[in-house]
């Protein structure tokens, strides 16, 4: 069974790494290529594809010509153009599409958050607090605009990559990939004086350290919530999850 993944998480790379071992699948990892030295997963050469496929056309040829079986939306929960893409590309293709989500976090007793539906509305609401405080901006470089015209709030910026667009004029960046411990979050929100967090809800535990953290300082967190998956996609949370749903459509295939 020939399976494209499109990566962009840590567990796309577990995910990769684990069907190799399976010699009923054949695995090609594929990513956007936005992220300078991204990491991957332990695949040779040949099964790794850095890059965009341009657009539905080019990814649905691209799944036609290498005569892929079954596609699996591995990226970010948040990157939405990606994984439209893959539904139009899977279906006008004629592939099984899977979408690997692992479960978004959930408020534990003491977390202070407001649930937003995107980086947009994050923006305006932390804008809008009343006292001139710290803000820690942690949803990526890509959409970081929506904070430039806060004149009032200083902000701490995290990313992987360094930001190229409008930034807010009272800004830090610091360049840096989780995983993160909570001692360090801690750490890092008490040296800049942080009183508000921004963050998507990505789930997963590289990058939870910051909410223990902002729970155990008080400090309230601005939540974007992950959209839905598209209607009709079979959705995993977890690599078993995958295995599970990859044996049954061998098993529907050969009846």
């Amino acid at each position: 069974m020939r399976i494209l993944i499109l990566g962009g998480t840590a567990q796309a790379r577990e995910l990769a790494t684990g069907l190799r071992s399976r010699d009923e699948y054949r695995i090609i990892f594929s990513l956007a290529g936005r992220t300078h030295e991204p990491a991957l997963p332990d695949l040779p050469r040949e099964q790794l594809r850095v890059g965009g496929f341009g657009g539905v056309e080019g990814l649905s040829g691209y799944l036609r010509a290498e005569s892929i079986d079954v596609l699996i939306d591995a990226t970010h929960p948040f990157a939405r153009v990606m994984s439209a893409h893959a539904v139009d590309a899977a279906r006008t293709a004629g592939v099984r599409l899977l979408a690997l989500r692992r479960p978004a976090w959930t408020a534990q007793p003491g977390d202070r958050w407001t649930h937003v539906p995107d980086v947009q509305t994050a923006a305006e609401h932390v804008a809008a607090l009343a006292d001139d405080r710290c803000v820690f901006v942690t949803t990526g470089r890509m959409e970081l605009a929506a904070y430039a015209g806060d004149e009032r709030h200083a902000y701490l910026i995290r990313a992987v990559t360094a930001p190229d667009g409008p930034l807010p004029p009272r800004h830090t960046v610091v360049l840096d990939r989780g995983p993160y411990s909570i001692e360090a979050e801690s750490d890092l929100m008490a040296r800049h004086d942080v009183g508000a967090l921004v963050t998507k809800n990505s789930g997963g535990s590289a990058t939870a350290a910051k909410l223990t953290a902002a729970r155990r300082r008080g400090i309230p967190v601005t939540m974007v919530d992950p959209p839905a998956p598209a209607p009709g996609v079979e959705t995993a949370a977890t690599m078993a999850d995958v295995l599970r749903l990859l044996e049954l459509g061998s098993e529907t295939s050969r009846r």
